[in-house]
């Protein structure tokens, strides 16, 4: 598993210019934009061309999909220019690759097939063409329950020498992120719900918290 100097931060489920600026100025490294439409989060391709012309050079815009078509993906490429895509479905590896485009592959650890770390670290070689896998809950939906995951499902990953850079997530707070870190220390870490006061309305204080937190020695 590839060791970084310091962990990096991805902000979630924007919805508002206001809510980059603030995830901006905290100090997040990305921030991700849900093109699901039936995640309480979404946003359609002209709110996240807004939201992506908010952004400053140096941090990233990951776009979030769950079993798209891949016209979706597509006009999405094309309309926001996004710098990384994260796929949180059920894609297969031939369809993440198949965008020539930079990805994230996202796990919902726990679920059939992903609920012990053998079985873990085999779902996830499937996917070596990633830049990096992320691991959330598993919940009925894909991502944003607040949910955290059983961090001991990672073993097998983190001990393969042939591991890509892990991100987690799942259930993550200003108050839980830094045990978190200690436990996994992951190459970077997502947040949604846990910096929100409500679904897709970012707390510019949680984000300052959460980003305090991860930085904290």
């Amino acid at each position: 598993m590839l060791a970084a100097a310091r962990t990096r931060i991805k902000i979630c489920g924007l919805t508002r210019t206001e809510d980059v600026l603030s995830a901006v100025q905290a100090g997040a490294d990305a921030i991700g934009l849900v093109m699901y439409s039936k995640s309480s989060r979404a946003v359609t391709v002209d709110q996240a061309r807004a939201l992506r012309s908010a952004v400053p050079a140096f941090v990233s815009v990951v776009c979030l999909f769950v079993n798209a078509p891949k016209s979706e993906v597509l006009e999405t490429i094309e309309q926001v220019r996004p710098d990384l895509l994260q796929f949180h479905g059920d894609e297969s590896t031939d369809y993440c690759q198949g965008f020539g485009h930079r990805y994230i592959r996202a796990f919902r650890v726990g679920a059939p097939d992903l609920d012990s770390p053998e079985g873990v670290l085999q779902q996830c070689r499937l996917y070596q063409s990633a830049s990096a896998w992320l691991f959330d809950s598993y919940s009925e939906g894909y991502g944003g329950s607040g949910r955290r995951l059983d961090t001991s499902l990672l073993k097998a990953v983190q001990e393969a020498d042939d591991s890509r850079s892990l991100i987690l997530a799942g259930g993550l707070t200003p108050e839980s992120v830094a045990d978190s870190i200690q436990q996994v220390r992951p190459y970077a870490v997502d947040v949604s719900s846990g910096v929100e006061t409500a679904p897709g309305m970012k707390s510019p204080e949680k984000i300052r918290q959460f980003i305090a937190a991860v930085q904290s020695p």
